[in-house]
This record gives structure tokens, C-alpha cells and sequence, in this order.
């Protein structure tokens, strides 16, 4: 069992930045996938970026490319997205999410096994 525990989050305006973080239970945290999705109500819950268990890849959805970067940091147990440019189209409820994966499979944008309790982001002006 995973628990997730997320932090940041809040209100920010159009071009501004914020940086959600996750931090995990798991002592083995670096078998773990970490993804962050996020969910407009009314929508279904949409990977965002993900990094395998070591952080030597990473992949983020062409939306957030070049604006959102996701970094782990595994002596910490944590996971980290930054977010910069943000505009109101960016305005959802934001998850982490951890999966165990095989040793070398590529970054899973679906079917995660534990989830954060989730954290509002609202870009407005």
C-alpha cells in the first residue's frame, strides 16, 4: 500500500507558476512510476506527465510540454511539477500517481495503482 500526500496547488494569475508536490509512504518508492493527472469537472481525469522509477525519462502530454516539468526526487520519496505559463485552460483539479512498472518499461500514461488526495489549481485573473 501507497499513500500519497500532495502540497502546493492555489490560486495563480494567467503566465504565472506554481509547483505541486507529492511525497510517498513507500519505502520502495524507486519501483514506482509517478504521474501527475488532472480533472475539469464534468471531464475524466487526463494524464499530464510521468517519470519512470529512477527519473531518467520523462514524458508530458504536448499541451504541457515546454511549460510543465515533472522531477523526482527518490532519497525523498517525493515527485515534483512545475508548472510555468499557466493560462485559465490549465485550471483543474491536479493528481500524483504512482504505479509499479518492470524494470526499463517506458513512462504508463494509464491504469495507476495509487492515487493523492488531489489539490486545486485555478489560473485567473
Amino acid at each position: 500500500q501507497v499513500q500519497l500526500s500532495q502540497t502546493g496547488g492555489g490560486l495563480v494569475q494567467p503566465g504565472g507558476s506554481l509547483t505541486l508536490s507529492c511525497t510517498a509512504s513507500a519505502r520502495t518508492f524507486s519501483l514506482y512510476a509517478m504521474g501527475w493527472f488532472r480533472q475539469v469537472p464534468g471531464q475524466e481525469r487526463e494524464f499530464v506527465a510521468g517519470t519512470i522509477p529512477d527519473g531518467a525519462s520523462a514524458y508530458a502530454v504536448d499541451i504541457v510540454k515546454g511549460r510543465f516539468t515533472i522531477a523526482r526526487d527518490n532519497a525523498r520519496n517525493s515527485v515534483h511539477l512545475q508548472m510555468n505559463s499557466l493560462n485559465p485552460e490549465d485550471t483543474a483539479v491536479y493528481y500524483c500517481a504512482a504505479k509499479r512498472i518492470e524494470h526499463n518499461a517506458p513512462v504508463p500514461t494509464f491504469s495507476y495503482d495509487y492515487w493523492g488526495q488531489g489539490t486545486q489549481v485555478t489560473v485567473s485573473s
